[in-house]
């Protein structure tokens, strides 16, 4: 039983590395615009306004991600503090 539950742990991680490797070297570049937005640029020859809203769009983006990962770490913090009283 501790066999086959050390297989699939290894699937699984072969698994994240080759996603890993997928994304980072066939990764798709697009434009981070909505089809409202991208219409109004377009209209415009404005390089500079474009450029900003769309790294406007990018930091609105991240935001939502950093907050995931800080309050995964403070669980995971938790969870092993706790684990580290009960020893």
């Amino acid at each position: 039983m501790l066999k086959k539950h050390h297989r699939e742990v290894s699937k699984f991680q072969f698994l994240k590395i080759f996603f890993g490797i997928y994304f980072l070297f066939f990764g798709i570049f697009t434009n981070a615009q909505c089809a409202m937005c991208r219409a109004s640029l377009e209209s415009s020859d404005n390089v500079k306004q474009a450029e900003a809203v769309n790294d406007g769009i990018v930091f609105l983006m991240v935001i939502p991600y950093v907050l995931v990962a800080i309050v995964s770490f403070g669980v995971y913090r938790i969870m092993k503090s706790k684990k580290n009283t009960f020893s």
